[in-house]
This record gives structure tokens, sequence and C-alpha cells, in this order.
């Protein structure tokens, strides 16, 4: 037998494992020892979103239920569980709300509330999240509506739990009808959330306003039953099929919420303020669910420009989803889409996601006069930027409220990533080939303006040039390693220099072998590469001696590459001393034997030590030749 047909009759086993069936009164007992399986909607939300784990992060709450799927948007999300769904969960007055979520296209708004359904569906099939209801009922019922409204009071006490909400018509009927008033002999059984089979979870979209009927959402009359029960007020004369009946106890997504027609926003209202909706010749009816609507920022502008609006908009709950604004979450936003597409197979050379994040995010960022936008960026990304203790990144976040609200979207660069590689049918692409498929995407945008497009192709050369250091870095790297003995050779006559200046002694010349002074040339050439002033040379040396003699007391060999600003000096300054050998080996059209063993060395360190294929390694290789020729 194989493999996956075992795994596939061991969920079998388990989905049937999970099932269970029994009275009312078993129910109670349920209730009494866990009190939480007859939360309301929100509050299941939040408990399905706190199990997976909360964590403080630099004072920041960070829901590890969004792990690897939302990226870049830790804030938004933090308003959203804190100020909304746990809120709702305490049974403030904020559940009484529509959850809007406003923010530009492609920025996650649709991922997040499917998240928030698939996890709902998980989470009820787990111990934590059992929820039951009435058997047969269309609206898959709390089986606590069936305790009569003079004994709710007590009934709630007992049990430690909130009873709100009256039983459904086929519920009310089937009571009397079928059981004769006695709740105690109703049927309950556990169910499971399904988007699939409409079960806790629906999701309406809107359609031609002309055509679209309101049973969409609250149910119909089922015309081929009216002979049979003679009345379209019969229960069973009615499909409760409307989204609003499916999502109850769980979660109903309204797309393009702001599209729709009003009289389907006032239901909404009337179902997120009262707790009940108008369906039929029946009265009001229960419902307990939460309602998230998403939409763009254009319609959402649009749509609170209208004073007649007013009223609707202070019944909702408005959350901004911007952009990611750190090209490190870009970056992870853009492997999930390549992860979820056919471009698998495709080799994307290191840098080439950065550098388009990079563009991205510029493209999302507002200009401050207290940072460049260059330093803005690093700074958001936690990187250290030089002077970076002058500018206060908190300060920078909260100098523009809405940014991240517009810019260029996450999807435009994965269609301009895909449109490059079919047009040219590689099966490798480097950060200049999507430099230039986004540039190429920007001619052929019709709609942009020419201001627009000036803006972005500046921010493209801004990439560009951010890609161009780092490349040179990358091969710098990569000959300083096939010129390691030379790299280890500078460093020990760096340290040497500097022990004899701190200690105030001389040192050995290597040729004369007389007692000179420290080589200050020789150091500073060393120190200057980054950035390490004269004035502060004595601080930093010290600092390395105080580091050579802690590794020497634990027995450890002190190398270049223990101390990492140290390490970054001797490799510049070997790739200075280097540059000249680098331009020739590079540029040779026909390399000596020694060229192209050097060569050939350096492109096995950057495909085995950076994550290169030999075809990117070749082209990166040869275009940081030509910038060092240049």
């Amino acid at each position: 037998m194989s493999t996956i047909v075992e795994r596939l009759l061991a969920h079998s086993h388990t989905e049937q494992s999970l099932h269970w069936e029994g009275t009312f009164v078993e129910y109670l007992d349920l209730v009494r020892e866990n009190p939480t399986i007859a939360n309301t909607a929100h509050a299941r939300v939040y408990d399905m979103i706190a199990s997976a784990g909360i964590e403080e992060v630099d004072g920041r709450k960070v829901y590890h239920f969004f792990d690897g799927e939302i990226f870049g948007i830790n804030t938004a999300l933090e308003h959203l569980v804190e100020e909304y769904f746990h809120a709702s969960a305490r049974r403030l007055d904020v559940r009484k709300r529509i959850l809007l979520l406003v923010g530009p296209v492609s920025g996650g708004k649709s991922s997040l509330v499917s998240l928030l359904k698939r996890g709902l569906e998980n989470y009820s099939r787990t111990q934590r999240g059992a929820m039951y209801a009435i058997v047969g009922c269309p609206m898959q019922e709390e089986p606590l509506h069936l305790v009569p409204a003079g004994m709710r009071k007590e009934v709630s006490e007992e049990l430690g739990v909130h009873i709100e909400g009256e039983l459904c018509p086929v519920c009310r009927q089937r009571l009397q009808v079928e059981y004769h008033g006695d709740p105690t002999r109703m049927k309950v059984e556990r169910i499971f959330f399904s988007e699939a089979e409409r079960v806790g979870i629906g999701t309406f979209s809107p359609s031609d306003p002309k055509s679209q009927d309101i049973a969409d959402l609250t149910g119909s009359v089922d015309f081929s039953t009216i002979a049979e029960y003679g009345s379209e007020s019969d229960p069973r004369a009615f499909r409760f099929d409307g989204e609003l009946n499916k999502a109850n106890r769980g979660v109903l997504e309204m797309q393009e919420m702001l599209k729709i027609d009003t009289k389907f926003l006032y239901h909404l209202l009337s179902l997120t303020q009262e707790g009940n909706f108008k369906a039929g010749r029946f009265a009001l009816i229960s419902a307990d669910e939460v309602v998230i609507a998403h939409t763009n920022e254009t319609e959402y502008q649009s749509f609170i420009s209208n004073k007649k609006n007013e009223a609707l908009l202070s019944r909702m709950i408005v959350m901004p989803i911007p952009y990611a604004l750190r090209v490190s979450d870009e970056v992870r936003i853009y492997q999930k889409l390549i992860q979820a597409s056919d471009l698998r197979g495709v080799h994307v050379a290191p840098h080439g996601l950065k550098t388009a994040g990079t563009f991205s995010v510029l493209s999302r960022l507002k200009y401050s006069s207290k940072a460049d936008i260059m330093k803005k960026l690093h700074l958001y990304d936690g990187e250290e930027t030089d002077k970076s203790q002058d500018v206060d990144v908190k300060e920078l976040q909260s100098e523009f409220p809405t940014e991240g609200m517009g810019g260029v979207d996450p999807r435009y660069v994965m269609n301009r990533i895909s449109s490059t590689l079919v047009k040219n049918d590689m099966t490798c692409i480097n950060a200049l080939d999507i430099l230039r498929g986004l540039k190429e995407g920007l001619d052929q945008h019709a709609s942009i303006t020419k201001e627009d497009k000036d803006r972005l192709l500046n921010l493209i050369s801004l990439a560009r040039k951010e890609y161009d250091e780092i490349a040179k870095k990358e091969v710098q790297k990569a000959f300083v390693y096939s010129y390691e003995q030379s790299a280890q050779s500078i460093f020990n006559n760096y340290l040497d220099n500097v022990e004899a200046f701190c200690n105030r002694q001389k040192v050995r010349d290597p040729i004369t072998e007389e007692q000179i002074d420290p080589d200050e040339k020789l150091m500073r050439s060393i120190e200057e590469q980054i950035g390490v002033s004269d004035n502060a040379k004595r601080q930093f040396r010290e600092e390395i001696l105080i580091r050579m003699s802690s590794y020497a007391r634990r027995g450890r060999a002190f190398t270049y590459e223990s101390h990492e600003r140290l390490k970054e000096a001797i490799e510049k300054k070997l790739f200075a001393d280097l540059k000249d050998v680098v331009k020739i080996t590079t540029s040779a059209k026909n390399p000596d034997p020694d060229q192209l063993k050097r060569m050939n060395h350096v492109l096995d360190t950057l495909v085995q030590r950076h994550g290169y294929c030999p075809v990117c390694a070749n082209e990166t290789l040869k275009y940081v030749g030509t910038l060092l020729s240049r």
C-alpha cells in the first residue's frame, strides 16, 4: 500500500473520529466543563489567533498565526487584532461594527481574509476550537438558544456563559412539532467550518446591481413547496441558504463591499448592530458572525466623500492595510508568490528579488527632510547606516501616517518577471533582467502619467545603483576568498602594527629586520575602508587589542573573520589593491592560464558560497568588471 493511500486513510479516520452527536442535555454538560465552546464568533476568531502564539518584540505584539503568510504589515495586524478582535472578544461595543479593510490593490487584504477563513476551518477541527450546533439547523445554530428566555439568566450564571439570540424559524417549528416543546430531546452535533460546504463561512461578491437579489444574502422562498406547505411564512417553504444564513457562527467576507447596493449594506448593519436580520415573512432572525469587508483606497475615498454615507461609515471599523515598507518583507512576498507559481523551476540570481523589492518600496516611501529616501529605506529595514543614530526611525515612521497606501504593487513585479522569462525563454533571471523588465512595463503602461513614469524610472536607477554596490561587494568577497592567504597576510601585518602602537613598541621591518615605528600609513589605509576617523583610530585599535587578548585567554585563534568590521576593512583593502587585477581578469577576451584559473576559482566561489548558478555567476562577474572599468 502506498504512503499516499495510507495517509488518505489515516486522514479519513481522523475526520470520522472527530464527529460527535448527543442530546441537548449532554451538550450542557460539555459547556459546563468547557464554556469556551459557546464563544461568540468574534471571540472564536481571537482565540484562534491567540492559540498560535503571541510574542512581544520591541514593544509590539507579533501574532504567529500570520507567520509565513502575511508579511510587512505587523503594525496593521497588531491594530487589527487588539483594537477589533480582542476588544470584540471581550464583548465591547466594537463587535457591533463591520470590519472594513482598506488598502491599495494587491496589498494583502484578500489574503488576510482567506487566512482567517482557512484558519477557522482548521481550528474547528481541534479540541480547543470544537463547536456544536442543533442537528438539521440550516444556520448551524448555537444549541443554547433552546434555553427559554425566563431561564437564561440563571443558566448563564451556572454555566459561565452569555446566551444571546433566538431560535431560527426552522428550529422553532421543529421544537414545537417534532419534540412537543421539549428542548432536552433535541439532538446536537459537532460541526466543522467549511467554505466549500458553506458551513460557518460565507463570501459575498457584488455583481450587476440591477440583477443582484437580496436573497443572495438572506435566503429565498422555495416556490416548489408552496403548494405542499400552503404558506410562504412556513419555514419549510423557505431556503435559508443566503450568505448571512450560512456564515452564522463564523465569518462573512464582503468582497468590494462599497460597490454593492445600499439596501444590502443596511442588512449588514442590522446584523452587526442588532445581531439579527430580516428575511421573508419571518420575525427577525438571529445571527452571530464577523463581517469582514475590503475595498481599495479609491473606492473608499469616493464612499466617504458622499455625505449620505456618514451614518453607514459610523458603524464601520476602518483598518488600513498598507503595502510592506521593508525590503526584506517585500522579498518574502515575492518568494511566496513564486512558490505558488510555475516559476519554481527558474533560478533567480541572488539579490534579484531584493533589487525588485528596493524599487517597489522606494515607490511607496514619502520623501522626508530628515533622511534621504535611500537612507530611509535602509533604516526601515533595520540596517545600520552612517550616522543612523542622528535619525529617529519611529519619528520617521510616524511622519506620514498614510505611507504605504500607494506605490508599485507586488503583482506588477511578478508579472514583469514572468513576462521577461517567457519573452526571452530564460532559465535564470538576475537583477538587471528584472529591472529591465520593470522599465519595459512602464513603457507599455498606457495609463501612467509622464510625471509618474519619470519618478519611477528614477527609482529604477536608484535600485540599480544599490545593486551595483551589492554586486561589487559579492565579487569582492569571492576574489578575497581566492586570495585568502593575501588577506591573512595583511591581517597579520595590521595586528603586529596595532599591538606595537597600543604598547608603544617598535615592529620588525620584514626586509631589513630593523626595529621601526608602527606603519601608520598601512593601518590608516585599512581603517579608512570602514570610515574610522583619525580621531577614532586609537579607540578602534585598542578595541582590536582587547578582542585579541580575550581570544588568547580562551585559547582561540584570532583570525581576520573574528572581528566583523575589521574583516570588512581587510576585504575592501585587498579588493582595492586587486582592482586592476579584477578588471584585467574579468575583461580579458582571451585570458591566460593564470587569469583563467583565477576566474574559475571566483566563479566556483560565487556558486558554492553565494547561491549563484554558473550562468548568473559568469554574468555578474563580467558586469562587475565593466563597473570597475568605468
